[in-house]
């Protein structure tokens, strides 16, 4: 089981990085780190006047799991709103901890990663870069606009 879930395709995606590095000037940062084996992300957004990312930059230190995942995430974050991200991390959830299908729409291909589901313990190395880039956006529409603030409150 372990073969396949290190299968070619997570690790084209782990190998396959969009958008790594930092941004000069972002509007928002985030940063995840998974306590149980030390995957790190550190995520940048720049949104566009309509509150989607228009800019974004990360920088990914995990297992080839959490690559994979940031991976997907960086080929498909270009235009995605918060509440699209926050709909991925919730089906990402219930995908590894409740049976769920995981991810619809620009993050569908999240889905590869199904069968971290039998791996409590990477779970965590598999969220870090959706998580980042989530506070990220929050963070960066909190400095935009004091009304987001209050919309977001729960979505931490």
């Amino acid at each position: 089981m372990i073969d396949e879930l290190y299968s070619a395709r997570i690790l084209k995606l782990a190998a396959n990085l969009p958008h790594s590095g930092r941004l000069a000037a972002p509007a928002g940062t985030g940063e995840r780190v998974a306590k149980l084996c030390g995957s790190k992300a550190i995520v940048d957004v720049v949104l566009d006047d309509a509150g989607r990312i228009a800019d974004f930059a990360q920088d990914v230190k995990a297992c080839a799991l959490g690559q994979a995942a940031a991976g997907v995430l960086g080929e498909s974050v270009l235009g995605a709103s918060a509440e699209e991200i926050e709909a991925a991390r919730h089906a990402m959830t219930a995908m590894l901890k409740s049976g769920g299908e995981g991810p619809e729409g620009r993050f569908e291909g999240l889905r590869a990663l199904k069968l971290v589901a039998d791996y409590p313990a990477r779970h965590a190395s598999t969220m870090v870069a959706i998580e980042a880039t989530l506070d990220a956006v929050k963070q960066a529409l909190a400095r935009k606009s004091p009304d987001t603030r209050t919309s977001l409150a729960g979505a931490a």
